[in-house]
């Protein structure tokens, strides 16, 4: 992150600070209280701390007083004429239910006290005499967090409506595109400085920005959400840790997010039939993917494999022309689920494939586009049986018969023991050369069984 960006980070979160204080500082308190010396000494104690101070000598008056006013939170006795503090405050939640309630009451009072939480639903009692530090302190520890909540409830409204308003996108696309791009980030930026505040609704945030991410695929909407739960249950499947498992469950649902800023006939077209300038600015989203998500510490993981997404095993993908297990291992999962749902939607190429065709797609490119390993455990897991060559399919070569495509049959080892390729490897150059090579070092042919 460069010097102006991580200034303007400070900024936001200087900026989320200063307004919660201000807030703090400027609220509204009302005090009920038949005892004028009580009311007295609140009034007392909380002037110097910038508060709007209101006092009520009972419940009745207290209730008209937050009909006029708009209060932010209330501290109400609990023994009162009329109308005890219990009822009061039950009263109060019902019509302002926002309005944080704290209630004073004595020692030999704690049963009444208790009706006035279940009631009353109070955000503290405190007992008389109170001490004055806490008094305050507890005060402020409430308006802290009636306001905190009320600025998570403002993000979620705001991105509800950002999505709202992405569907109704009907012209000059690519210029509301950037608009909203920017938008997006400066959004993502205060989830997450609330996040550090809030500590939750985290998952369901990832959620909601995928599915603004899907509103400009069309026909693909949910495509998303397959691949992440493709790319789950295999990470699953695998048995890898908890943090890594999620982390390929948000690279997944935010795996097109590079795409935002494309235009539609780049987005809705298979990548395989655009033409080649078209394919240069498509293959540019996993770098512009991984960009957006810098400003969040905890999607760092995630960012990279989404930047490597398009890698391939033979070292043929894009961007950074990764190979083998170079290439994350989460971006080598979630490239199977991507594909496979992409086969079946008519997404990567202007056929849509069945399962069956799915599977012999996936197998005819298992070690060159996809980790062999990963295509059998895929296969497995959603129930596509990998067929077996018959035993009069196999013939056996020698080193100097071999092609690049060509399948083992067999396991490949030397001396018996040592495996160099396992069963179902598609042979490349490389692996061809190796092959040589080892040959000449051991002074020794070996039998290769190649299926037909």
């Amino acid at each position: 992150m460069s010097s102006l960006q991580e200034n303007h980070a400070t900024d936001a979160t200087d900026a989320t600070e200063d307004g919660l204080e201000q807030a703090v500082t400027s609220a509204t308190l009302l005090f009920v209280d038949d005892e004028a010396n009580i009311l007295s000494s609140l009034r007392r104690l909380f002037r110097p701390c910038g508060y709007k101070i209101l006092v009520a000598p009972g419940g009745r008056e207290g209730l008209e007083m937050m009909a006029s006013n708009r209060v932010d939170l209330v501290i109400s006795d609990m023994r009162m004429p009329e109308m005890d503090g219990a009822t009061f405050l039950a009263k109060a939640a019902e019509q302002w239910p926002e309005t944080v309630r704290i209630l004073l009451t004595g020692y030999a009072d704690m049963e009444s006290t208790i009706a006035a939480i279940n009631i009353g639903k109070i955000y503290k009692y405190i007992c008389k005499p109170w001490d004055e530090n806490d008094l305050k302190l507890s005060v402020r520890h409430a308006l802290e967090q009636r306001f905190l909540e009320q600025e998570r409830k403002r993000l979620l409204i705001l991105t509800k409506k950002q999505n709202a308003e992405l569907q109704a996108f009907n012209a000059n696309l690519e210029e509301k595109v950037t608009q909203r791009t920017q938008e997006l980030r400066e959004t993502m930026g205060l989830l997450e400085t609330a996040h550090k505040s809030l500590k939750s609704n985290y998952v369901s945030s990832i959620k909601v920005f995928s599915n603004i991410i899907e509103l400009r695929e069309g026909e693909s909407t949910g495509h998303a959400r397959r691949v992440a739960e493709l790319a789950r249950s295999l990470a699953l499947k695998l048995e890898l840790d908890n943090e890594t498992v999620q982390q390929v469950l948000f690279a997944a649902l935010l795996h097109n997010i590079g795409k935002i800023g494309l235009p539609d006939k780049l987005i809705n077209k298979p990548f395989n039939e655009l033409p080649i300038e078209d394919r240069d600015q498509v293959a540019k989203h996993p770098i512009i993917g991984e960009g957006l998500l810098m400003g969040l510490e905890s999607l760092q993981v995630a960012a990279k494999l989404i930047r490597s997404q398009h890698e391939r095993f033979n070292g043929c993908g894009y961007p950074d022309k990764l190979s083998g297990e170079a290439i994350p291992l989460g971006a080598r999962i979630i490239a199977l689920a991507n594909d496979y749902d992409e086969l079946l939607q008519g997404m990567l190429s202007h056929k849509t494939y069945s399962q069956s065709e799915a599977r012999d797609y996936l197998l005819k490119n298992k070690g060159k586009h996809y980790d062999p390993a990963l295509v059998d455990a895929f296969l497995d897991m959603v129930g596509i049986t990998r067929p077996q060559p018959p035993k009069e399919a196999i013939r056996l070569i020698k080193s100097n018969g071999l092609a690049v495509g060509m399948v083992l049959a067999r396991d490949l080892v030397i001396q018996g023991k040592a495996l160099l390729l396992s069963k179902g490897h598609v042979l490349n150059e490389n692996h061809i050369r190796r092959i040589h090579d080892l040959e000449k070092a051991l002074d020794e042919d070996l039998d290769l069984y190649i299926a037909k």
